[in-house]
This record gives C-alpha cells, sequence and structure tokens, in this order.
C-alpha cells in the first residue's frame, strides 16, 4: 500500500512540462553509493535498483577520486555510519580530484538515529543536500528513494542552459526599453504621416491654384501668342481635365494610400497596447529582483563587513568560508558574480576562481579578487585565472559598490545590476 501510494505521487512528480527530458534524467541517471562497509553499500544498492538502472559502489578509501571521476554520478550517496566519515570522504575527494566541481550532483547522507539532529545541521549549511535516517531500518523504505528523485529534480532545475533570475531580469528590463522604443516610433511614425498627408493636400491645392491661374491668363488673352488663338476655350476645357482627371487623381491615389498607412498604424497601436502593458508589467516584477552575489572568504569579520554593504545596497549575499565550501555552493546556485579573497587556506582564491571558470554555469560569471596585496604577481595570477578586478584591503564602501555595479553591467548574459547599488 505504501510502495503504490509512493509510485503514485512519484509519477505525477514527473509528470511537467517537461516531462520527457525528466524520465530521460532519471533513465539515464547515475548513483554512486560511498562507504567503508561492503554490507552496507550492498544493501543500499539493492534498494536503490528498484528504480534506477545505474548504481555504483565505492568502498575502497584509495579508490574514493578514481571512481568518482569515472562514474561522474549525477548523485552521491554517503552511507558511512557516522556523519563525521561522510564529512572527510566528501573533503578529500574536493582537496584530491580536479574533475568534482565539472560534475553536476546531489549529496544524500543516510544516518543513524542519534544523529539526526547533527545531519540537519551540516544540511542546513549546505555542506550536504539532504539526509535520510537510515539506521535501524524503519517502516518508511522508499524515503531513500524519494530523496534520489527529488535530488535529480534539483539537478534538472539548474541545467546550464536554465537563466538565473537575475538574468531573467536583465532580459526583462530590455524588453522594457524595447517596449518604450516600438512606442515612441510609432508615435512619431503617426506625425510623420499626419505631416505627409498634410503636404499631400498642399501640394494638390497648389497644383490646382498654378493651373487655375494659367487658365485665368489663357481666358483673359494675357499669354503671348495665344490671345488670339480660337481654340482657348478647348484648350481650358483640357486642361482643367487634366487638373481633375489625371493629376487629381493621381494625387487622391496617394493621398488614399497615406490614410490605409495611417489606419493600419492605429490599428498596430491598439493591438500592441496590451503587450506593451505586459512587458511594463513585467520590467516592474524584474526591478524587484536583487543581483545574488558571493562572499568567499575564510575571515568571518571581512565577510560581515562585506556582506553588510552589499546586502544594503539592495544585493542578495551568500557566503563561503572557504573556496572548497565555494565550489560546492556553486553546485547548487548561479550568482551574478563573485567576490573572492585570494589567501585562503587549504584551496585559495586563485586556484578557486579556475575551478570554477571551468564550470561551463560560471564561465561567464565575473569574479572580483578581495587581497590585502597587490604585488604584480598575484595581480597577473588573478587576471589569469578570470578575474575581472581587485578590491584592496582595508574596504572602502564607494569603491566596492562602483567595483561590483560596473562587473554587473559589463557580464556577459549577467544581470545589469542597480544603478542605485553604484
Amino acid at each position: 500500500m505504501v510502495v503504490g501510494a509512493y509510485e503514485e505521487v512519484q509519477g505525477r512528480c514527473y509528470m511537467t512540462t517537461d516531462a520527457a527530458a525528466r524520465k530521460s534524467l532519471k533513465n539515464n541517471a547515475k548513483i554512486l553509493i560511498a562507504t567503508d562497509s561492503s554490507t552496507d553499500a550492498n544493501l543500499v544498492r539493492k534498494l536503490l535498483e528498484q528504480e534506477f538502472d545505474h548504481v555504483f559502489t565505492s568502498v575502497d578509501p584509495d579508490l574514493s577520486v578514481q571512481d568518482f571521476e569515472n562514474r561522474a554520478p549525477d548523485v552521491l550517496v554517503l552511507a558511512f555510519n557516522a556523519i563525521e566519515k561522510s564529512e572527510s570522504f566528501y573533503l578529500g575527494i574536493y582537496r584530491h580530484s580536479t574533475k568534482i566541481h565539472l560534475q553536476p550532483h546531489q549529496t544524500i547522507i543516510l544516518c543513524k538515529q542519534e544523529e539526526v539532529n547533527r545531519a540537519y545541521k551540516v544540511c542546513r549549511k549546505e555542506y550536504f543536500d539532504d539526509y535520510v535516517l537510515f539506521w535501524p531500518v524503519n517502516n518508511d523504505a522508499p524515503r531513500l528513494l524519494m530523496s534520489v528523485h527529488h535530488a535529480l529534480r534539483e539537478l534538472f532545475a539548474m541545467r546550464d542552459d536554465q537563466p538565473s533570475a537575475s538574468q531573467f531580469a536583465a532580459q526583462a528590463r530590455n524588453l522594457a526599453v524595447m517596449g518604450n522604443m516600438v512606442d515612441q516610433q510609432m508615435e512619431q511614425g503617426g506625425q510623420r504621416i499626419d505631416l505627409a498627408n498634410r503636404a499631400m493636400k498642399q501640394v494638390e491645392g497648389e497644383i490646382a491654384e498654378v493651373f487655375d491661374s494659367f487658365s485665368t491668363k489663357l481666358a483673359q488673352g494675357r499669354i503671348p501668342n495665344m490671345s488670339a488663338n480660337p481654340d482657348i476655350a478647348n484648350m481650358m476645357r483640357e486642361i482643367q481635365k487634366l487638373t481633375q482627371d489625371e493629376i487629381g487623381q493621381r494625387l487622391h491615389t496617394v493621398t488614399d494610400s497615406m490614410q490605409r498607412i495611417a489606419q493600419w498604424a492605429n490599428e498596430f497601436k491598439t493591438e500592441f497596447v496590451p503587450h506593451v502593458e505586459s512587458v511594463r508589467a513585467l520590467n516592474v516584477m524584474a526591478e524587484r529582483v536583487q543581483p545574488t552575489i558571493l562572499v568567499v572568504d575564510d575571515d568571518e569579520f571581512q565577510r560581515d563587513i562585506m556582506k553588510e554593504y552589499l546586502t544594503t545596497a539592495n544585493y542578495r549575499v551568500l557566503t563561503a568560508i572557504g573556496g572548497m565550501e565555494a565550489l560546492n555552493v556553486l553546485r547548487k546556485v548561479r550568482p551574478d558574480l563573485i567576490m573572492m579573497d585570494i589567501m585562503m587556506p587549504v584551496l585559495g582564491g586563485i586556484d578557486t576562481t579556475k575551478r570554477l571558470k571551468a564550470m561551463p554555469a560560471h564561465a561567464n560569471t565575473p569574479v572580483i579578487m578581495v587581497t590585502g596585496q597587490s604585488e604584480g604577481s598575484l595581480v597577473r595570477d588573478s587576471i589569469m585565472a578570470g578575474a575581472v578586478n581587485f578590491v584592496v584591503k582595508p574596504f572602502v564602501r564607494d569603491t566596492i559598490l562602483a567595483k561590483v555595479a560596473s562587473a554587473l553591467r559589463q557580464a556577459p548574459s549577467q544581470a545589469a545590476g542597480k544603478d542605485s547599488a553604484a
């Protein structure tokens, strides 16, 4: 009964607009179970193989990095009997693997009942993505299966071809600008059509006046060599006919065409109005989107200062206490800009920047290096790693905000940033 209900819910979860893509991801998903117990590895593997076709295990600590890089898992299940072991295993992979940051994946830790609170805390801090109470075995056997399905949906939502909220907001602002331009051009076009209509009427009147004047002169005999011409009356009739039937008709045709253009322009403008209003409404919503900035620094005091400056300038701020945590955060979010401290233990800012620039989702994300030094070698190495600018400690608020706003404006396919934040 429980399994049947679970399958029904799970089936509905995948019935979305992207159902085919989600189903493909589910069918081709690779799951790696890491543990130091072959018994536990086999137990978890059998459970997952009920739903997934590609389930692998890694039980040799000496091969942990190799297993991860060879399998390139979408979901990593850490089935150690202590959370401390899971943390040590994952940290070791981040330290020694050169490919882990290139492989989008979700992490699930299995825990014992007495470690549930700790499991919650490490997931709350985003060291891992989810946890499952697995020991002792309880009646909620599908819980791990459901966690894997949730993890795959998270991966699908973070695909590289999906725009971030700020990128979408930037495009919405561009649409609003385009809508205003079209509106202005339509207004100017209507004015020019009116001017053309008035000019055509004026030309028509002037031509009529010229022929009337010429006819009057003929009738009064004021044109040399034509006063004694017996056919003047006939000539006047021909001129009048020419004026009305030939030139006048053609001028009326042009005037009628201009009126049709004016009618089309008015109809187009009327139909275009609701679309312009929709774009403007979208722009209002876009203005509420805050560009996201990731601050990476092992110094809590420096992080807090930077966070305060950026938050008060209407930016959304995420933090990471080091390079490895930053790479872990970047698996789940797509910030619009990264403030990267250079001097950090384990994985410094330059190496972290090199790694994140190798990630397709973050290749265009601007990075501003934060340093207490300004040696030429650091500047050169940072630029080669992909940094776009520098901030030197101690911080100057206005300088930081100006550089952040500039980097956001110049970033390809990134949010333009708030003018007020500059």
